[in-house]
């Protein structure tokens, strides 16, 4: 263990003295850059864009349920830039050429991309069917690809451009009851990461985002199978308890200011970090804790269990106290509709 322990240390002071000597890149501003985010009517994308809008880019997003963009729209007016909402289906790869060809029409050229769509399905790996597998693929792999080789030629071609790959934790270690999910941010992982070597001499910067929990209020859009009501549960309160997850608002920061300087990677919270470090050194010890962690997650039903959305899926434990601080995010967020009314 000290061994590898020492390896990874000096693996570690090896990429510092690295970017020292050959980073040299100054952060770059965003005002007057014209910026696509994805899956930005809502929680981290919309946190995203207002941000970028807030700095002075001219921010278009995206995403399919018409009536959460037009609300998006007007939540991010304040900021006084320009800001264009328009549905488009990530999965579709007419409807992304359609989506950068408007967008490229009425802001520019993109300067910078950030592929945030992005969809989760929770519950037991013996209650998932291949269509969780194909739509977990379809948004959170195919979702990213499609728009970046849309702008990647036109970025190219002016030797600028940044692009910004929120993944997750999920597509490092392999989190129990995740599986479509973890499968495809594993994907989208090695997409961004491979990705930004390619581009490496072309001006082109691509920043692979790899955050834990995040408090965006997303549960109550998520998708659950098995025990739904127990598997919902555990995953908001899990969502929502401080320093185990990080708010949307210090995410973004995270995120952007990591994109300005071009770096390769950013991941947070610290607990995020930490189960990084621990599979690259204790593989089969994550591996054990994992397991036990699996063991404690609430168990398949006798039956097949249909789908059912996060806000369907409420209990006494979810919405409560300890889900407390998750619920304000889906309502300062856009997660929730206005008809719903204020009880996330």
């Amino acid at each position: 263990m000290s061994r590898r322990l020492a390896v990874l240390a000096a693996g570690a002071a090896a990429g510092w003295a690295g970017m020292r000597l050959f980073g040299g890149r100054e952060p770059v501003s965003f005002a007057g850059k014209s910026a696509l985010v994805t899956g930005g009517s809502r929680g981290l994308g919309l946190v995203l864009a207002r941000d970028l809008a807030a700095e002075g880019a001219r921010v278009a997003i995206c995403g399919r349920d018409p009536e959460a963009l037009e609300r998006a729209r007007a939540a991010l007016q304040p900021t006084g830039a320009t800001v264009l909402a328009l549905t488009a289906d990530v999965t579709d790869r007419d409807a992304v050429r359609a989506l950068v060809e408007q967008v490229t029409a009425r802001l520019g050229p993109l300067d910078v991309l950030v592929n945030n769509a992005g969809v989760i399905e929770v519950g037991p790996a013996e209650t998932m069917t291949v269509a969780d597998y194909e739509e977990a693929m379809a948004t959170n792999f195919w979702g990213m690809v499609y728009p970046t080789l849309m702008v990647l030629p036109a970025m190219r071609d002016r030797r600028a451009g940044r692009i910004v790959n929120i993944t997750s934790i999920g597509g490092r270690l392999a989190i129990p009851h995740l599986l479509p999910y973890s499968a495809s941010k594993f994907a989208a992982l090695g997409f961004s990461q491979g990705l930004r070597a390619e581009v490496a001499g072309d001006g082109v910067v691509v920043t692979t985002a790899i955050p834990g929990l995040m408090r965006t209020g997303s549960p109550r859009n998520a998708t659950f199978r098995g025990r739904h009501r127990a598997e919902y549960a555990w995953f908001s309160i899990g969502d929502s308890l401080p320093g185990v997850s990080v708010s949307a608002e210090e995410a973004a920061r995270r995120i952007l200011s990591a994109a300005r300087r071009g770096d390769a990677e950013v991941s947070f919270p610290a607990v995020t970090r930490l189960a990084v470090i621990a599979a690259a050194v204790a593989p089969s010890l994550t591996a054990s804790a994992l397991g036990l962690a699996g063991r404690m997650l609430p168990g398949a039903p006798g039956r097949r269990s249909g789908r059912r959305p996060g806000r369907e899926s409420q209990s006494a434990l979810s919405p409560s106290w300890l889900t407390r601080r998750g619920d304000e995010a889906a309502r300062r967020f856009n997660q929730i509709a206005p008809a719903e009314g204020t009880n996330a």
